[in-house]
């Protein structure tokens, strides 16, 4: 026992076998009520990034989920080999959760943090007691944890899409062991008409109002758990509004700016282009080039589905400043036009997808020149070990041999093929990058060999995917929420390219949707739709970092708390978000 102020707290464990169960009484030793609150509960998981090879056998990846009276943590091991450890709390509300230990001097973006579960409290009269409990087990896969949840008394929620169009219809599950009692569903507070079916309760509701829909499921007196979910307006009247918000807003338009041309960083609070002449942690994250350029390659990409001469001449000059400001005379890529700071392998691959974008835009042979000058020259550097994102492997060798460019086709395959073989070669043994082991170290060699499996036809590719498949797969949970469903984990880009400068959880961070790419590659190939209907999850899901009006924010800040700060924010700051709506476009062309 312990004692805090008039609070006695008392703590009991038992192990039975390859289960845990800890609780503690929080009890009220004073003659007058007190409030507890700020109950906090620190979960050392392992979920940090040491290398590939530490992390795919000893490293797991804490999926979170303050569900109310069915939270839970699952902490799934990042090589995707069982057993796994499931966290069910069984007595109890969970509110929320909080990211401690983040910082610089924490390894910045190679430790995750303390995970902080934080339980509701409430008033105690004199003698009364509160209690928090939890169960902790092994378990062998997604299916068998929720079993063995649902066997301690929680109710797994899910709903058949997180996001969906005003006028569609959502679908709301929620599965109990055991019946229910005093049932209710309510939606953003107002009760909604729900069915019960033996153990389950099921909600159908056409979703008439646009915005952040959330269900809640009271059950069982005074218990209660949640569905987070979004509804749009019309999902490609969203993309048309994000593409004119970025010619009409984020566009530099200063034929004495060096600049000019250029797609931008927008800052939202100050409504107007960020110029990027203020202290910052990342300059080279807000500049002009770089992840920014994903900006290019959505509205090229929207532009061959509907074509606008205004988006039109936007690419063009946006093209010609990539190419003579951005780019020197060797097609080498810089990401400033005074060709300062960084010679960063991963802007190559990115303006070469323009090209070859902009090519099946206007159908112009120059751009497939630039395309494959730009590839050749980032193979003269990095040579062939360097897991690229987004590398137009498919799309640039169809576009060639299209425009009859066989030879350099040809040549440029050769070169695809010693990556792949140098990614055959590595097997487990990721490199480091800019983050020693990421979602995105994983992605580069999934995409890269899928199309290279469907431009070849070699099995050797396929059976590899299907090897590094379960690493992909570990970092996405399988939480009730637009923010968490199958986005997989990222938890340090709101610091480097936000302006809140902010560490933390990160969801959605676009750069899962590089996740729901390889899924539609890999259901591609492989012919298993299951992977495509997950890859639209992704993206959908990532829609949320786009707003009605056009703008948009580079990272929504999930936890409550980082560092003790409040969170649970989008950052002011449009920078690098786009490349969701370049690969949403993608993704959809599959459907």
């Amino acid at each position: 026992k312990y004692r805090a102020g008039d609070v006695e707290v008392s703590v009991a464990r038992k192990i039975n076998g390859l289960k845990m169960k800890e609780e503690y009484v929080f009890t009220n030793q004073s003659s007058n009520e007190i409030v507890l609150k700020d109950i906090k509960i620190n979960t050392p998981i392992n979920d940090n990034y040491p290398d590939a090879l530490t992390c795919l056998t000893s490293r797991a990846h804490a999926h979170v989920w303050a569900g109310g009276n069915s939270s839970y943590i699952d902490a799934i091991q990042m090589g995707g080999k069982a057993p796994h450890l499931g966290v069910v709390f069984t007595d109890g509300k969970i509110t929320g959760y909080e990211i401690n230990a983040r910082s610089s001097a924490y390894e910045s973006s190679n430790i995750r943090g303390v995970i902080v579960m934080v339980a509701e409290g409430g008033r105690l009269e004199p003698g009364q007691s509160y209690k928090v409990a939890w169960t902790v087990f092994a378990h062998d896969s997604r299916q068998d944890f929720f079993d063995k949840a649902k066997d301690l008394g929680f109710v797994q929620a899910t709903a058949e899409n997180y996001v969906v169009q005003q006028g569609e219809q959502m679908k709301i599950r929620f599965e109990s062991k055991k019946p229910l009692k005093d049932v209710k569903v309510t939606l953003n507070g107002k009760e909604v008409e729900h069915k019960q079916e033996k153990n389950n309760v099921l909600v159908e509701r056409v979703m008439d109002e646009t915005g952040e829909a959330l269900f809640e499921l009271f059950y069982d007196d005074s218990k209660s758990t949640k569905v987070e979910t979004q509804v749009f307006s019309n999902f490609d009247e969203l993309v048309k509004k994000r593409a004119n918000f970025i010619v009409d807003h984020q566009q530099c338009n200063n034929p004495k700016d060096l600049r000019d041309g250029a797609y931008m960083v927008y800052d939202n609070e100050t409504q107007q282009i960020f110029l990027n002449d203020a202290p910052s942690v990342s300059p080279l994250d807000r500049d002009e080039g770089a992840e920014r350029v994903g900006m290019g390659i959505f509205l090229a990409r929207l532009y061959q589905q509907s074509p606008d001469p205004k988006l039109l001449s936007s690419l063009k000059r946006y093209a010609d400043f990539v190419h003579t400001k951005l780019q020197t005379a060797d097609y080498g890529v810089w990401s400033k036009v005074d060709h300062t700071g960084r010679n960063r392998g991963y802007n190559y691959p990115w303006i070469a997808s323009l090209y070859v974008e902009m090519y099946n835009a206007t159908g112009e042979p120059m751009y497939l020149e630039y395309c494959y000058k730009t590839m050749k020259a980032m193979y003269r550097q990095f040579n062939y070990g360097f897991y690229a994102i987004c590398v137009p492997v498919e799309a640039s060798i169809v576009a060639m041999r299209k425009a009859g460019l066989t030879e350099m086709a040809d040549d440029l395959l050769a070169d695809y093929k010693k990556v792949g073989d140098k990614y055959l070669e590595n097997g487990i043994n990721y490199p480091k990058h800019e983050v020693n082991y990421e979602q995105s170290i994983v992605t580069p060699l999934i995409m890269t060999l899928s199309e290279l499996y469907l431009l070849t036809g070699e099995q050797k590719y396929m059976d590899e995917v299907k090897r590094h498949l379960p690493f992909l797969e570990a970092f996405g949970g399988l939480q009730p929420s637009f923010h968490l469903n199958e986005v997989g984990i990222r938890h340090w880009d709101g610091y480097w390219f936000g302006k809140r400068e902010t560490w933390g959880d990160t969801f959605p961070h676009y750069w899962s949707t590089l996740t729901a790419m390889s899924y539609t590659l890999y259901g591609r190939c492989s012919g298993d739709k299951s992977y495509q209907k997950r890859a639209e999850n992704i993206v959908k899901n990532n829609l949320c970092l786009f707003f009605e009006d056009g703008s948009a924010s580079c990272a929504y800040l999930y936890p409550d708390k980082v560092n003790g700060e409040p969170a649970k924010f989008y950052d002011p700051y449009a920078n690098d978000q786009d490349f969701a709506l370049a690969h949403y476009l993608y993704v959809m062309r599959y459907k």
